[in-house]
């Protein structure tokens, strides 16, 4: 059975999500209200009289005080129901899952090769610390860091898409397209990610790693005559791992969140795209739910993260 602390700790975190979105509901309703622009002119055009414009702001809730429509729109909200598209006039929710499929399998795929090259990376790093093998990773994650993601993007289109013809251009492939021809869409997209994001994980498990292999049970795992690959993977990275776990899962929800340059340079069809072309037209209903849905995902993943301390580390009890 759970443990009432257990459940006390849990309670308190699940209470914190919620002033968290709460917060984050507000602050995304007065944002959006507070850019410049109307929707309703840019739907109707030039053209448009002002009778035309008072009509659909009243039949959209336009036209009621600014408490009104928050009223309104976070009593929809708490009913599962994120309003309806100005322009593409349909459910938001619709809209968001239709463009949910890119951007997870960009996030999964990107955050896998984030892992894949930043752990290693960041444990050599630490293992041979000071060396001539530790400052050239700790210089690729520099580097890493400081790239713009639209440079790089443009940068492997132009060699491997232009050049070498071994990935597509941009888009992701038709509707009715195999799942595998997708996947290979987001080959280029993913790799710009996972790249960038790759420099944080490095940082954090090099600086992870360090403290640990410092602490005197790993000196006395040595003493023992343990092998060098025992001590590093099965008693310092153990006990490395929460950092580590902590800046993957943040990765992951950072990935989700800010693929919107990425998704733009690759003419990618998923939810970075979705809320560019929304803020573009001041579609309010798709610019509000699509970020609340961003921030629920990142406060759930910090969450997860919380719960995965204990296993990844006896020490850390909930």
């Amino acid at each position: 059975m759970i443990k009432s602390a257990s459940l006390r700790y849990i309670a308190s975190r699940a209470g914190g999500m919620l002033i968290v979105l709460s917060l984050v509901a507000v602050l995304v309703f007065v944002l959006t209200r507070a850019a410049s622009g109307d929707p309703i002119s840019v739907l109707l055009g030039d053209q448009a009289t002002a009778a035309d414009i008072a009509r659909v702001q009243k039949d959209y809730g336009l036209d009621k005080p600014l408490p009104v429509q928050f009223g309104y729109w976070l009593r929809e909200v708490l009913q599962g129901n994120l309003g309806t598209s100005i322009f593409l006039q349909r459910p938001v929710t619709q809209a968001l899952w239709e463009r949910a499929e890119p951007t997870t399998l960009l996030a999964l795929l990107a955050v896998a090769i984030a892992a894949l090259i930043g752990v290693p990376c960041g444990i050599v790093s630490a293992v041979f610390r000071g060396r001539v093998v530790d400052q050239f990773f700790t210089g690729i994650a520099m580097l890493g860091a400081s790239i713009p993601s639209f440079w790089l993007g443009i940068v492997l289109i132009q060699i491997f898409a232009v050049s070498f013809g071994w990935f597509p251009v941009s888009g992701y492939g038709a509707p009715d397209a195999p799942f595998a021809e997708r996947l290979h869409a987001l080959v280029l997209p993913a790799t710009v990610l996972g790249l960038l994001n790759s420099a944080l994980i490095i940082r954090f498990t090099r600086a992870s790693m360090l403290d640990v292999l410092g602490e005197d049970y790993v000196r006395t795992a040595r003493s023992k005559g343990l092998s060098e690959k025992v001590v590093v993977l099965k008693h310092a990275l153990r006990n490395a791992l929460v950092p580590i776990v902590t800046v993957i899962g943040l990765t992951v929800a950072l990935m989700i969140g800010g693929a919107v340059i990425t998704e733009t340079v690759f003419g990618l069809p998923g939810v970075g795209n979705l809320v560019v072309n929304a803020v573009l037209r001041r579609d309010y209903p798709v610019i509000q739910g699509a970020l609340l849905v961003i921030a629920a995902i990142y406060v759930l993943i910090n969450f997860s993260i919380d719960l995965l301390y204990a296993a990844v580390d006896p020490r850390v009890k909930v």
